[in-house]
């Protein structure tokens, strides 16, 4: 694994954990850290071991944009949010404080997100005369609906933790200092299935929400029907007729 200056970068057992790093400027993306955590997002699709990916942040903001930084490289966030979204195993977002801008498209890119009840949400952009560029207007209409996603990118309104929850753009709200250990608790509970039923399972409810029914009943059954052939699969069968927890090896 590289050596990182913007992000930090974690392994433990099955998690990876991404930490970004630039407290000092909210965390903000620039163009050297959007690259490194593309390069960290290959690095973790490379490694076998990695079951769940944990993102999160150094201080306390998850990431708030620098309006000049976007402006003057406006490719930034959809570098560093593809990366993310691109993520095979899924991906837990442990957002740690404010997630603005491309700090919220980052955040929308994960699989599941966990907010620190003193945590806000929201897409500055059109109050600066430009719009979301890293996946927001695609991504919040699908978490939250299209008429939400509207008013929230339209007024430029950030919300606070609770309405966040309300609405459905993050599935749990923790005390901030519970954050770390409850998003921890979570990916290793995801780091406890079967991972390559948890990659499918992933990839067939990603892909599917952009095909028809039929097309994603029919990606739903193939996927189903290659994983029958799998080690994990006959672990899993075994260990449930014998009443036990069933020890996966991603084979």
């Amino acid at each position: 694994m590289a050596t990182y200056r913007n992000i930090a970068y974690r392994r433990t057992d099955h998690i990876g954990c991404i930490t970004l790093n630039r407290p000092e400027a909210r965390n903000a993306l620039d163009r050297a850290m959007a690259e490194e955590i593309a390069l960290c997002c290959q690095a973790i699709n490379e490694d076998e071991e990695i079951r769940v990916v944990l993102l999160t942040g150094t201080g306390k903001s998850f990431s708030v944009p620098d309006a000049a930084i976007e402006s003057a490289d406006p490719e930034i966030p959809a570098i560093a949010a593809e990366a993310i979204a691109g993520i095979k195993a899924p991906v837990i977002a442990a957002i740690n404080g404010d997630a603005l801008g491309s700090g919220l498209e980052l955040a929308l890119a994960c699989d599941i997100r966990l907010a620190g009840e003193n945590a806000a949400f929201g897409f500055p952009e059109t109050s600066q005369g430009y719009v979301p560029s890293g996946g927001g207007t695609q991504r919040l209409p699908r978490i939250v609906g299209k008429g939400k996603a509207l008013e929230l990118i339209l007024t430029a309104s950030v919300i606070p933790a609770g309405e966040a929850y309300r609405i459905g753009l993050v599935n749990h709200i923790v005390p901030a200092d519970d954050l770390e250990k409850e998003s921890m608790a979570l990916a290793a509970k995801l780091a406890s299935k079967g991972p390559i039923a948890e990659r499918y399972a992933k990839e067939a409810i990603l892909k599917g929400l952009d095909m028809t029914l039929a097309q994603g009943l029919r990606l739903e059954a193939d996927l189903s029907f290659l994983l029958q052939s799998t080690r994990d699969r006959t672990e899993g069968i075994k260990a449930f007729l014998e009443k036990r927890t069933p020890i996966f090896k991603g084979e």
